[in-house]
């Protein structure tokens, strides 16, 4: 049963990736390729989010830092680091439906999405953006601490929104979604930025669109993967 259940994330996660691997270089990729003229200017060198995920690490100006080439290098790149988050994005998904008790179904999927990109990706980018090369940023620690904090408090109010429906749960959840935005993100140190504010303002925009059409993937391929493989006789 575990077994059909990890094969079923792992599939689903990795048509999530090669389709979000696939808008992320139409449509990311070029916002990213032109911030990264700017930080050349500044700096000499840039490091990509691809991912439209600001706290996976500093950026980083040395000479000796690695970067795919532009072309097909970074593209395969792109699309192959999709498919890795997707996959794991998927069995983690289907991990808290197994702890959970809660199933993931073709007539939930869509929700289950949801709910994942408002807690993983919607509730942390309203206090820290995606981030394109050259923009200033909080120090790292900080950073990490109030995105996976935001995380736990988001999705502990969306299961208490979902689940429990009482007024009392709904309250609870109102505080806890409202919690870490109210004791603020980590603010960036305020250092100038040759960095366009539109071209900033497009790619999280269009980062957060991606991350929902990618969730919402994940969500529906999930439910279909394990619709078919639970619905397998045993062996």
């Amino acid at each position: 049963m575990i077994g059909r259940v990890l094969l079923a994330a792992i599939l689903a996660g990795l048509a999530a990736g090669f389709i979000m691997g696939v808008i992320q270089h139409v449509r990311l990729t070029p916002l990213i390729l032109e911030a990264e003229k700017y930080e050349h200017v500044a700096h000499g060198h840039g490091a990509a989010n691809e991912a439209g995920i600001p706290q996976v690490g500093e950026h980083s100006h040395g000479d000796d830092v690695w970067s795919p080439a532009a072309g097909w290098e970074r593209a395969t790149y792109t699309l192959l680091t999709a498919m890795l988050v997707g996959a794991g994005f998927s069995l983690m998904l289907a991990g808290v439906s197994i702890l959970s008790g809660l199933s993931i179904t073709p007539a939930n999927g869509l929700l289950w999405g949801l709910c994942a990109f408002l807690a993983v990706s919607l509730a942390p980018a309203i206090g820290l953006p995606p981030e394109l090369p050259g923009m200033p940023v909080a120090g790292l620690i900080a950073r990490q601490g109030w995105w996976i904090g935001t995380i736990i408090c988001t999705a502990l109010a969306t299961w208490l929104v979902v689940v429990q429906s009482t007024k009392l749960a709904l309250a609870g959840a109102a505080v806890l979604a409202l919690l870490p935005h109210v004791l603020g993100a980590p603010k960036p140190p305020p250092e100038p930025s040759a960095l366009p504010p539109a071209l900033a303002a497009e790619f999280a925009t269009a980062s957060i669109g991606a991350n929902l059409v990618s969730w919402l993937l994940i969500g529906f391929l999930l439910s279909l993967a394990l619709s078919r493989f639970e619905g397998r006789p045993q062996s």
